[in-house]
């Protein structure tokens, strides 16, 4: 099967949706499809074209056997809700010529990633132009999002915007998105219930697992020994609301027995920093390569997941997956009700949104306690195992390709229960074991 993928973020970008779409992209070609991306050169979280690439030029490279069209963009320095509009735009109208060249290879599925939604018009034409399947895959409600957070503020321009993207939901063959509260949303914007899909984000869970050792981070970061780590790694951004952390590192600045560390890069990390500069219980890091990404979260005694109260359900992030993965614990802050709150309560602690008291006494209260956070963080790593595994999510997603086309699929039910019994018994699992196989006709 012939795959179009046209989306903003790609790899190498290390966090968010250009991750994902990469990781997809190769998961698909590797299960036999041949797959186009078309996207932007890195620049994410940094808001820097990445070195070797180009912002003004278009390019063209082979990652992993997928081959890539890069298409130019405008990057805004320091990014505001009208850059973040022409920096989108800018995208959308320069990709133009390279999606227009896909037309010759005639694809099967063109499937465009959101955010950002401007794509949305031209993924449609295309899909039409040459009788193919449109797919659309939201990571984020951006429309929502931007007016919700304060990006955007004109009622009069979010009522457009919210017409014309429901207008545009509604012509895509498939809608597909992270969680069930936006899939729910998805629907209440006028999509069929038929032509939802819900596609979580996954964790490579034999990359990402526990470690029991002594960290080497602690080292470089001069971190003693009896100290308990506060981590947080991600993009530091607006919906973030990382600077609740601020609040709590200030408010346990005189327990020598907490450090807090922030890993990442994003538009408010100069803000956050200036804000910390006086505490000694901050380490500041840059995103770290790939290689290293288990010994950063195996760094934490406590992962902590700020979000805005009013981004609720209208994203899902994406750093939860790998969180639970480490076997640490997990702080989020939440409302009850939403997604977040739901899968994390379980496993983990929530906390109200924005709230630096009630994050600084859990906080207090999971260092006093090793052994709830042990019990704790291996319920975060069941979890993992089970539901967030690439083999059983992108396994239904080839499924869901291969039905869309009208192909008999077989789909492989006892994963789940395969990789459950070997967590159970200690066994080291990569979520991809043999399997009963039944052929089906429809995939929900």
């Amino acid at each position: 099967m012939r795959i179009l993928i046209y989306g903003l973020n790609y790899a190498p970008e290390l966090t968010g949706t250009g991750k994902y779409t990469a990781e997809m992209a190769e998961a698909l070609q590797q299960q036999g499809h041949d797959v186009h991306v078309v996207c932007a050169p890195p620049y994410y979280p940094e808001w820097k074209i990445a070195k070797g690439y180009s912002g003004w030029r278009s390019s063209r490279e082979t990652r992993n056997h997928v081959r890539v069209w890069r298409s130019p963009l405008w990057v805004p320095a320091q990014p505001s809700g009208l850059k973040r509009m022409i920096h989108l735009a800018s995208f959308a109208v320069a990709s133009l010529p390279a999606l227009v060249a896909q037309a010759w290879w005639r694809p099967d599925i063109v499937m465009s990633i959101a955010p950002t939604m401007l794509n949305a018009p031209a993924a449609l034409v295309l899909a039409r132009l040459v009788g193919a399947h449109s797919w659309l895959h939201i990571q984020d409600f951006e429309v929502d999002a931007a007016f919700d957070l304060g990006l955007l503020k004109s009622p009069r321009a979010g009522r457009l915007a919210r017409v014309v993207e429901s207008a545009l939901l509604r012509r895509f063959n498939v809608v597909s998105t992270i969680s069930d509260k936006m899939v729910e949303r998805a629907i209440s914007k006028g999509v069929a219930p038929s032509s939802v899909f819900r596609l979580p984000n996954w964790v490579d869970i034999s990359a990402i697992y526990p470690l029991d050792r002594t960290n080497k981070f602690r080292d470089e970061l001069n971190i003693p020994e009896y100290a308990k780590v506060v981590l947080y790694s991600g993009n530091m951004g607006a919906k973030q609301g990382i600077e609740v952390l601020a609040g709590a590192a200030n408010a346990l600045a005189e327990r020598q027995d907490i450090v807090f560390v922030f890993c990442g890069n994003g538009a408010t990390k100069a803000e956050l920093q200036k804000c910390c500069e006086h505490l000694p219980n901050c380490r500041f890091i840059p995103l770290q390569a790939a290689e290293r990404l288990n010994e950063l979260l195996n760094l934490a005694d406590i992962h902590v997941l700020p979000q805005r109260g009013d981004a609720s359900d209208l994203v899902m992030p994406s750093k939860l997956t790998g969180m639970f993965a480490s076997g640490r614990v997990v702080i989020a802050m939440a409302r009850p009700g939403t997604e977040l709150h739901n899968i994390v309560a379980p496993r983990g602690v929530v906390v109200p949104p924005e709230n630096v008291k009630a994050l600084s006494e859990a906080i207090e209260a999971l260092v006093a306690d090793p052994e709830q956070r042990a019990i704790l963080g291996a319920d975060g790593r069941a979890f993992a195992e089970l539901n967030l595994s690439p083999a059983w999510v992108l396994g239904r997603l080839d499924e869901k390709l291969r039905v869309l086309r009208g192909e008999r699929v077989t789909r492989r039910l006892g994963e789940r229960k395969e990789v459950k019994a070997a967590s159970a018994a200690g066994v080291p699992s990569t979520g991809g074991s043999a399997v009963k196989l039944v052929e089906i006709e429809k995939i929900d």
